[in-house]
C-alpha cells in the first residue's frame, strides 16, 4: 500500500506550495498492519488483486478516524476513493461511532470540497484530539492554516 500512497501523492506536484507532500514519507508497512489489524482498513484492487486504493481508519474516542485514503494516481476520479469513503461510513454506522472525522487540506480541490461532497463539515474550533492531530500535523510541516479537521455522522 505505500505504492499506492505514494502514487496518490504525486499529485500535489502540481501545488507550489505543497510539492515537498509527493516526496515525504508515507505510512510504513507496520503502521498499515497495526491498521489492518484494527479492522479499519478497506482496499481496492484490480484484476490482478493488486491494491488501487486504500482508506485506514481508527478508534478516535467514539469516533472513527480516517488517518488516510489514497488512490493510485492514474486511477484517480473513477470513483474509487468515493466507494472506499462509502463502505468506511456504512461500518461507522454499524459499529455505532458517533461520528467520522479526518483531517485535510482546505484549500486543494480533491480535500475538503470533496469531503464536503461527502457529507462533511468542517469543525471550527475542532475538539481538543482533532487539534492535536492537526498540531501534530503542523509539527511534521504541514501548514497550520491550510488544514482543518472535518465530521460527519455515519
Amino acid at each position: 500500500m505505500p505504492t499506492v500512497e505514494r502514487s496518490a501523492g504525486s499529485a500535489f506536484l502540481v501545488l507550489p506550495d505543497l510539492s515537498w507532500i509527493a516526496r515525504d514519507d508515507v505510512l510504513s508497512t507496520d503502521r498499515h498492519r497495526e491498521l489492518i489489524a484494527d479492522g479499519h482498513c478497506w482496499v481496492a484492487v484490480d484484476e490482478h488483486d493488486a491494491p488501487v486504493g486504500f482508506l485506514s481508519a481508527g478508534r478516535l474516542g467514539d469516533g472513527l478516524h480516517i488517518w488516510e485514503l489514497a488512490v493510485a494516481l492514474e486511477l484517480q476520479r473513477r470513483g474509487i476513493g468515493r466507494a472506499l469513503l462509502d463502505r468506511a461510513i456504512e461500518a461507522a454506522k454499524a459499529q455505532g461511532f458517533w461520528a467520522i472525522t479526518l483531517t485535510t487540506f482546505r484549500h486543494v480541490a480533491w480535500n475538503q470540497p470533496f469531503y464536503e461532497k461527502m457529507g462533511f463539515r468542517v469543525m471550527d474550533p475542532p475538539p481538543r484530539d482533532l487539534q492535536r492531530i492537526l498540531d501534530e500535523e503542523a509539527a511534521h510541516g504541514l501548514p497550520m492554516d491550510k488544514r482543518c479537521a472535518m465530521a460527519r455522522k455515519p
